[in-house]
């Protein structure tokens, strides 16, 4: 099926990232929407992989965590 673009501005853009890639209209679309499903598919992979990092950290802390000290806090931010 094939994709009409209708709307000018978006025409536009089209014709600016094909006229900067040095490709078609058609070539600059595609590559767009390539990247922009990677880097959507990339970001769920970041949320599950802090998600997960901070199970971990809530398992190894245990039953009863005690809360970080001052002296470390301030040292994991910088603070002197």
């Amino acid at each position: 099926m094939a994709l009409f673009i209708k709307d000018p501005a978006v025409d536009a853009l089209a014709q600016e990232l094909a006229t900067l890639k040095r490709t078609t209209k058609t070539e600059a679309v595609h590559q767009a929407l390539r990247n922009e499903i990677d880097r959507e598919k990339g970001q769920r992979d970041l949320v599950a992989l802090s998600l997960d990092f901070a199970h971990r950290l809530r398992e190894r802390a245990g039953p009863n965590p005690r809360p970080a000290e001052a002296a470390l806090r301030d040292h994991l931010l910088g603070n002197r």
